[in-house]
């Protein structure tokens, strides 16, 4: 029963990350560029690293979870844990994206200082 529990978490986890990954690193380029006024290279890298460290750190913590599940009998059981864990990788990975937009925001905050002296 394990076996089942782990590769549907890894699934439905796994999927989401991917897929708010690569909304976040689309649709986020946009936001990046205007937080700093139009600067494409630096708008471009920072998207990207972005995306590499979200996946990066998701992903590991998404398998790093395994190691500390406890030995799964029943379908409720199954069920119960699947979503208790699956609602903390997506409770992770809104703070991560709240506070990446807070440092990209502080970023083009300074980038405006510097260009205005």
């Amino acid at each position: 029963m394990n076996t089942l529990t782990y590769l549907l978490y890894l699934l439905i986890t796994g999927a989401v990350t991917i897929r708010a990954g690569w909304l976040f690193y689309y649709h986020g380029r946009l936001y990046i560029l205007r937080l700093l006024h139009g600067d494409e290279a630096l708008t471009n890298f920072i998207n990207k690293a972005l995306l590499t460290g979200y996946y990066l750190l998701n992903l590991g913590h998404l398998a790093l979870t395994l190691r500390s599940w406890p030995a799964i009998h029943t379908v409720p059981q199954m069920i119960g844990y699947i979503a208790f864990r699956s609602g903390g990788i997506f409770l992770l990975l809104g703070v991560i994206h709240f506070l990446n937009m807070g440092a990209i925001y502080l970023i083009g905050l300074r980038k405006q200082t510097i260009s205005s002296t």
